[in-house]
């Protein structure tokens, strides 16, 4: 790539770097945010009464539940923030999107061919930090773990930077870890009542204080706790790691693809529950644990410990694995020399550059 385009692309990466950039469904959900709000009918309350899915342009269909957070209720000041910002992304020329052809192609199509006045879309990613920050000490004691650990074996397990669970959930979620069997490195955070409560506050509690009485003792050989963070990208490249138990943030799922892990999807809050739906609906590379609705959408152990033995053990994890390998390939093609991603960064760096005068 020419110099300009290097100097903007550096920029662009940088931006990726330090924002949570959404896919293009969640993009397309935006764009049409505003009009869909116009329907008082279809959205009385919010859109977690939609009575209908909501299909988007170029993917499958979105339950209510599954969009966004801050757009399920109305009367919220957060949904009146998303709605007025998503009636502006019309005035845009144009939105950057961590993403490629090969993952998202026919809602890419469907945006390009639709008659409506979105902006255009351009696709640039998958874009991804290549070593974590901060890897030393007890962090670094994670990878020795790993490093002894047969092929494939390891289930990762992460709620990403701010992702937490509540004490009930946290219980189950280790017995079903334990009771499934398999290998597994989870980064805990200690419970609360807000899934999102680590991006809120420190975490001053030692996680392993919440643990279930006797878990770390029963499941050593078996299992690696780490508190409150661990290297995910080396966790993710390494050739122990089998599979990937997610929140679903864009970035972690790039990731996982990236890195050709299948996942265990566990959406928390904003459009994980979106991503969720696209994994395992659309692209096929993971599987959903299903909640107790009558307690709480609690998953239970035995729940946890099923789809953990889908993912690592059975036929349809491994074709899971085959299928995430195929978008492994493709999104390395995509940063190629002649990928896709490639060529409409250069574009657009020469777009800028022409207005800038770089």
């Amino acid at each position: 790539m020419w110099n300009g385009g290097m100097v903007i692309r550096n920029i662009i990466e940088e931006m990726f770097m330090n924002l949570k950039i959404a896919p293009f469904h969640a993009s397309s959900v935006m764009v049409r945010y505003g009009k869909l709000d116009e329907d008082h009918e279809m959205v009385p309350t919010g859109f977690r009464d939609l009575s209908q899915p909501l299909k988007l342009p170029g993917c499958i269909s979105f339950q209510g539940k599954d969009l966004p957070s801050p757009v399920q209720e109305r009367s919220s000041e957060a949904y009146k923030i998303v709605l007025l910002a998503c009636q502006k992304l019309r005035l845009l020329d144009g939105i950057v999107v961590n993403s490629f052809v090969d993952l998202e192609r026919d809602v890419i199509t469907a945006l390009l061919e639709s008659d409506h006045d979105y902006p255009r879309v351009c696709h640039v990613g998958p874009i991804l930090r290549t070593r974590s920050t901060n890897v030393s000490g007890s962090n670094s004691e994670c990878l020795t773990w790993l490093g002894n650990q047969p092929r494939n074996s390891v289930l990762y397990v992460s709620f990403g930077s701010g992702g937490t669970l509540s004490q009930d959930q946290l219980d189950e979620l280790a017995l079903g870890l334990e009771m499934s069997g398999h290998k597994f490195l989870w980064v805990v955070r200690a419970p609360s009542g807000l899934a999102n409560s680590a991006y809120l506050s420190a975490q001053k509690e030692d996680p392993l204080d919440y643990l279930p009485k006797g878990f770390i003792d029963r499941t050593k050989g078996q299992g690696f706790v780490v508190p409150s963070w661990a290297p995910q990208i080396e966790v993710l490249s390494h050739e122990s790691t089998g599979g990937f138990l997610t929140h679903c943030g864009w970035n972690s799922t790039l990731e996982a693809i990236v890195y050709g892990k299948p996942m265990i999807v566990w959406p928390l809050f904003a459009e994980q529950g979106m991503n969720a739906v696209m994994i395992t609906e659309q692209f096929k590379v993971g599987v959903r644990p299903r909640g107790d609705e009558n307690k709480n959408g609690i998953v239970e152990r035995e729940e946890v410990a099923k789809v953990v033995k889908i993912v690592m053990e059975s036929d349809e994890g491994r074709e899971l694995r085959r299928r995430t390998e195929v978008l492994k390939d493709a999104a390395a093609e995509a940063l190629s020399e002649d990928g896709s991603s490639t060529k409409a960064l250069s574009n657009l760096a020469q777009e800028w550059s022409n207005l800038s005068g770089i």
